[in-house]
């Protein structure tokens, strides 16, 4: 007998049966993992073929799908992890020197600016909104809000410090202040 042979002729058949049963449904699993229809008929055949191994330990038929697909998709995993590295470009097709333009530039700095403009307080933000926005005085900004002249510039300058120690926000003023 061969290593993926089961022991009983009746559990070669009960795994026929199965198999006859269940392709459909596994196959359309296999499908959801890889988009080729003739790779998803490898992927099926592998996993079958290594739950025909185990069929023996398999001790509750009724769940013998579930190996079925474990099996099928730690097989595509293990196919991804071994053709990731042919993906990469060769390094000679890779520019000498960055693309960059004034339209990437805008949509990095918008993306920076709302992201550290999120991260604060709902008062500081419209602080902020309102002095450099809005171009509102501080006593305007209290009148607006409902706060003191000297909360307000308490809040901005809070929030102007919080922005300026953004790692992020930082990063992209000194890249400004070079170019």
């Amino acid at each position: 007998m061969t290593a993926y042979a089961p022991d009983a002729t009746g559990a070669r058949d009960d795994f026929s049966e199965y198999v006859a049963a269940r392709r459909t449904t596994l196959l359309r699993a296999a499908s959801q993992l890889t988009p080729n229809p003739a790779d998803a008929e490898d992927l099926l055949q592998e996993g079958l073929v290594k739950v025909y191994g185990a069929w023996n330990r398999i001790a509750d038929k009724r769940v013998a799908h579930a190996y079925v697909r474990r099996t099928m998709s730690n097989h595509q995993i293990s196919q991804w992890r071994r053709h990731r590295v042919e993906e990469y470009p060769a390094s000679d097709e890779l520019p000498d020197s960055p693309v960059w333009d004034p339209e990437t530039e805008r949509v990095e700095l918008r993306t920076v600016l709302h992201s550290a403009l999120a991260a604060l307080p709902h008062r500081d933000r419209q602080v902020l909104a309102l002095r450099y926005y809005g171009s509102y005085t501080d006593s305007e900004i209290a009148e607006r809000l409902g706060m003191s002249v000297g909360t307000v510039k308490s809040t901005l300058w809070r929030a102007l410090r919080k922005l300026r120690e953004n790692g992020a926000v930082r990063t992209l003023h000194a890249d400004l202040v070079a170019a």
